[in-house]
């Protein structure tokens, strides 16, 4: 939804403000830890939102994905769950920023069920959730000595099970869980998806036509027994290392993804 853009604090120092969508959004952030980039506007692109739907963002950040989502999808009912309480604070000003009505919530995705319902998140209450939960494995990846991109990155052992089970329990039936996660883990996500979720649809990102997938963007549906899709998926860049078009077009916010003619 949005509203008039509202007052917000000065910049300070240790933020610097960013343009995705072309410039149509603008997103501070902090210049140490987490900074948001492409998978949160693939994230974005991949979430099929309608307006006036309750959207409920998973580690939200800054507020990237759901921000862009907002400026893409009119009338949305916003809110966006994030541990970290000043990144917290940061997206709601980042909502503010961008003239856009959303509430950001302090809250740990792990937290009990009673919690989510203090916070005015109980069962069977989303439309859609999406999340880009941290994804690396720690045993593989050297950490960030930096608390909060560690925590934003490096991925526990149940980090999945957690995540897709928080949105399987804020979901209506029928709700629409979208997720990015790595290209190589893609047999977890349909593993932790297996318990409630069908008509899953798969869509590989490239960063090269001549290059394995570097991630994978996966939407299901709570409750559903249709079967998978995997879709072609999308190229970031062309042979020469140029940006695709389709690429351009995704991340500038003007074209959805799957891209048109691949939906399943």
């Amino acid at each position: 939804m949005k509203s008039d853009p509202q007052a917000v604090p000065p910049l300070a120092a240790d933020l610097t403000e960013d343009a995705f969508l072309d410039g149509r959004l603008r997103l501070r952030q902090f210049r140490r830890g987490h900074r948001s980039g492409h998978d949160a506007m693939l994230l974005a692109a991949a979430t099929p939102a309608r307006s006036h739907d309750q959207v409920v963002e998973f580690g939200a950040g800054a507020g990237a994905a759901a921000l862009a989502l907002a400026c893409r999808v009119p009338d949305i009912v916003l809110t966006l769950v994030e541990i970290d309480s000043e990144l917290a604070a940061l997206a709601q000003d980042n909502a503010a920023l961008n003239g856009i009505v959303a509430r950001a919530v302090p809250l740990d995705v792990a937290a009990a069920p009673t919690a989510f319902a203090a916070a005015g998140l109980p069962p069977d209450h989303a439309d859609i959730v999406l999340m880009n939960p941290p994804f690396n494995p720690g045993g593989r990846h050297q950490s960030s000595p930096d608390a909060a991109r560690k925590t934003a990155h490096v991925a526990a052992a149940d980090t999945l099970e957690v995540w897709i089970g928080a949105a399987r329990r804020l979901l209506k039936p029928r709700g629409t869980l979208t997720l990015i996660w790595r290209a190589e883990g893609l047999a977890d996500v349909l593993a932790a998806l297996a318990r409630g979720f069908g008509a899953i649809v798969v869509i590989p990102v490239y960063p090269d036509p001549a290059s394995a997938a570097i991630r994978v963007l996966v939407r299901a549906t709570k409750g559903s027994r249709g079967p998978m899709a995997l879709d072609q998926g999308l190229v970031l860049n062309d042979a020469a290392g140029a940006p695709t078009k389709q690429a351009a077009d995704v991340l500038g916010g003007r074209l959805g993804l799957p891209l048109p003619g691949r939906e399943a």
